[in-house]
């Protein structure tokens, strides 16, 4: 897990989680440039975060308080539980009859892809020109583009790890925002006085997704 999407998960500022890994390698006597990795943020600007396995992760959180203990290990079992259906899926590869089953599979799966996606060529192509003159959008905006069922939407978005729940709200991850796909506009509600948040597409994001939306409803039909 990524120090990036532990500072999105607990509330903390990523340059305060990097200074908890760093103490915490510190105490361990280990080289915390061995969980380094660089990125690029949105100015395209080389950036480092470090990358924790569950062991390390656990140590870090001994630290924080039980809300963000929780939220973390919430994650990590979506992260197990994922990884544990695609080992549950892969073939017998130690038996050739399985293994050439699951290759002619493969095969048939990359034929029926392929007509599909020159079937939604035309629809992306309809959602490039659309956004070119149109501005930040919406989810509900998004989903009425591109002809979508809201909640099958919503739930791609959370499967495909570019938004999830904070305090009730769907928030994008912020290399999603980095690279330029959404923006998070604040305010105050008129009503109750109350701060929010409210993440909408940039005409690149929904560009973007309109790919995801397409190649995540080809895999749902093959």
């Amino acid at each position: 897990m990524s120090s990036r999407e532990i500072a999105e998960l607990t509330g903390k500022r990523h340059p305060d989680v990097k200074r908890d890994i760093q103490a915490m390698a510190k105490d361990l006597k280990e080289d915390v440039s061995s969980f380094a990795r660089i990125y690029l943020d949105g100015m395209n600007r080389q950036q480092t975060e470090y990358l924790l396995d569950r062991e390390h992760t656990d140590c870090l959180l001994t630290g924080y308080s039980a809300l963000m203990r929780l939220a973390v290990i919430k994650r990590w079992r979506e992260l197990e539980e994922g990884s544990a259906r695609v080992i549950a899926t892969l073939p017998d590869f130690s038996n050739p009859a399985a293994a050439a089953r699951a290759w002619a599979e493969q095969f048939e799966l990359q034929q029926a892809a392929s007509q599909a996606l020159a079937i939604a060529a035309p629809k992306v192509a309809f959602v490039d020109q659309y956004v070119e003159a149109a501005g930040s959008m919406g989810f509900r905006q998004v989903a009425k583009l591109l002809n979508a069922n809201e909640r099958q939407f919503r739930q791609m978005l959370l499967d495909k790890g570019v938004m999830y729940y904070l305090a009730g709200v769907l928030t994008p991850y912020s290399h999603h925002q980095d690279a330029g796909r959404f923006e998070v506009k604040t305010g105050t509600s008129a009503s109750n006085g109350h701060a929010f948040n409210q993440a909408r597409f940039t005409s690149k994001g929904v560009q973007w997704v309109a790919g995801l939306w397409a190649d995540y409803q080809i895999r749902a039909v093959v």
